[in-house]
């Protein structure tokens, strides 16, 4: 059965487009409904939801790159705040998409997998007790990326506090203090911005060790977290 809070969580933390625009009133209906989410949370994702419907559309794809494609430290792929651009995230993504080919799900997106609207949009298909699991294992990064988005005023900061309780578990305060520790990215360094793109490119070759764990058995390993590196090509 479709849990639809995550489904509505994993479109609001997507690539702003018209069609999420307008989908947006149905959005704030289902995340207002669930009793799993504190009412205050509740009310800062109608408030979220209310404001994107309203806004210029350019104006929100320009807020969204800002935020998480230019600011590493707000990066919605997760294995980047684990491997940063090492080939160990190769071979963790390559067991991160056979894990979601035996769930029977085939994200159609040209996203990596690690990216958090992706994991989520295959979690909404999953029994709720390995959701909870894999939330908890990545709450300590949850949390964090919550903590920047409150430093920014960035409504977002609500959707990252909904998947804090919808895990029922309480992030590792020596781990997200670790990743705090990371002074904030400035969005508008371009030449920090070039630096990152000659970074080498993190290859995703057939790995002779990867299996195919559950999600949450590699997320579980995300208890020291490294400097990110910039990713998305948008």
């Amino acid at each position: 059965m479709l849990d639809r809070s995550l489904k509505a969580l994993s479109l609001i933390l997507s690539y702003p487009s018209r069609e999420l625009q307008e989908a947006m009133p149905e959005i704030g209906t289902i995340l207002g409904s669930d009793p799993r989410i504190a009412t205050d949370t509740r009310a800062a994702l109608r408030s979220l939801t209310d404001g994107f419907a309203d806004a210029d559309l350019y104006d929100l794809q320009e807020s969204y790159v800002m935020l998480f494609d230019r600011s590493r430290t707000l990066s919605l792929n997760l294995f980047e705040h684990v491997h940063g651009e090492s080939r160990d995230r190769g071979g963790a993504m390559v067991s991160l998409i056979e894990t979601y080919r035996a769930g029977g799900f085939e994200p159609a997106t040209t996203e990596l997998p690690d990216h958090l609207p992706v994991l989520l949009e295959f979690l909404s298909t999953r029994p709720f007790a390995e959701v909870q699991e894999t939330l908890a294992d990545a709450a300590h990064i949850l949390d964090a990326l919550a903590a920047r988005l409150v430093r920014r005023d960035s409504g977002y900061a609500a959707a990252f506090a909904a998947l804090l309780q919808l895990s029922g578990d309480k992030a590792d305060a020596e781990a997200v203090a670790d990743m705090l520790a990371q002074p904030d990215d400035d969005p508008t360094d371009l030449a920090a911005l070039d630096a990152v793109w000659e970074e080498t490119e993190v290859t995703f070759g057939p790995d002779p060790n990867a299996g195919c764990p559950q999600v949450r058995d590699m997320l579980a390993a995300m208890d020291k977290p490294t400097p990110q590196q910039l990713n998305r090509s948008a």
